[in-house]
């Protein structure tokens, strides 16, 4: 399998930090700048947000979530078929679980 770079997890005005994960110093997204404080809130701007289930790959991935637009992570849906709250995105995530998103993406789109 493909080794996965994890990249920092902050935003500022939805532009993610290009930088790799843990780095020192200012985030930085092309010639945009800022610090820790400047960052968006961890929590996604999709949480909540009407969805449905994402199409299934032929192994069932990924069991019933649906895909959020604006963080194009996969999220599992509320009873009311709303995204549940959930971060922007996740230091502790799996790189199966990365790896296994990247493949659907290449074969639904996004």
């Amino acid at each position: 399998m493909d080794t996965v770079v994890r990249f920092c997890r902050h935003r500022a005005g939805g532009r993610r930090c290009t930088r790799p994960l843990g780095h020192a110093g200012l985030h930085r997204h092309r010639t945009i700048m800022w610090s820790d404080l400047g960052s968006d809130p961890a929590r996604c701007d999709g949480s909540g947000s009407p969805a449905v289930p994402a199409a299934p790959r032929a192994d069932g991935y990924p069991h019933g979530r649906a895909l959020c637009e604006r963080c194009q992570r996969f999220v599992v849906l509320d009873e009311a078929g709303r995204l549940e709250p959930h971060d922007a995105s996740d230091a502790g995530e799996p790189d199966d679980e990365i790896a296994r998103r990247r493949e659907w993406l290449n074969e639904h789109g996004w």
